[in-house]
C-alpha cells in the first residue's frame, strides 16, 4: 500500500495565475455584467461581458488603440486614454442595454487612483450604473490631462484634445 501525501493537480489557469478562481466565481454568482479592465504597457482594454454556461459573451469593447482612428493623438497608456476607453465601452454598452455593471480586474492590483478606475470612472461617466467609492478614482486633473500638459512638451494641447473626444464619443450617432 502506498503512503505519503496524496496531491491534486490545480487548474491549468491557476497554476500560471491567469485566474482567481474564487473571485471570479463571487462576480458571477451576482448574476451582473462585468465590466473587464485589462491594463497592458500600451494600451487599455475595456470589455462589457455576460456570463453563460457555454461561454462568456462579449456586450460591448473598446481599446485605447481605436482612441487613434477618432483622432487622439497622445498616448493611448494615460490616464486620459484610460478614461476615454471606459466612455467609449460605456456608451456602446449603454445603446445594447447595459444598465448595471461591476468591475473585474481580474489578478491586476486594485490601487487608488490607478488606470484601471480611470476606465471605471469612464464608463460611470457614460451613464452605466457600478458600484464605487469617489475616493478611489483619479484626480479630475489627472483625469483630463493638466498634469501631463505641465511637464510633457507635446502634450499641450492634451485638455483641448480630451474635451473633444469625449464630446464626439458622448454624441449619439445616427
Amino acid at each position: 500500500m502506498a503512503t505519503g501525501a496524496t496531491y491534486s493537480v490545480k487548474y491549468r489557469r491557476k497554476r500560471e495565475q491567469k485566474t482567481n478562481y474564487k473571485r471570479r466565481l463571487n462576480l458571477l454568482k451576482s448574476r451582473i455584467t462585468r465590466f473587464v479592465v485589462r491594463p497592458s504597457n500600451k494600451h487599455m482594454i475595456a470589455q462589457l461581458v455576460d456570463y453563460t454556461e457555454d461561454g462568456d459573451k462579449v456586450i460591448a469593447h473598446a481599446t485605447s488603440a481605436e482612441l487613434v482612428k477618432m483622432g487622439w493623438k497622445h498616448s493611448t497608456s494615460s490616464t486620459p486614454a484610460a478614461y476615454l476607453t471606459g466612455l467609449l465601452c460605456g456608451s456602446r454598452g449603454k445603446a445594447k442595454g447595459v444598465k448595471k455593471a461591476i468591475l473585474d480586474t481580474g489578478l491586476f492590483p486594485q490601487v487608488k487612483g490607478s488606470r484601471i478606475y480611470a476606465t471605471l470612472k469612464g464608463l460611470i461617466d457614460s451613464g452605466v450604473e457600478s458600484p464605487a467609492d469617489e475616493e478611489i478614482f483619479p484626480a479630475e486633473e489627472r483625469i483630463t490631462g493638466k498634469t501631463l500638459s505641465s511637464y510633457v512638451q507635446k502634450s499641450k494641447d492634451i485638455e483641448k484634445d480630451f474635451a473633444s473626444m469625449k464630446q464626439n464619443i458622448l454624441k449619439p450617432s445616427k
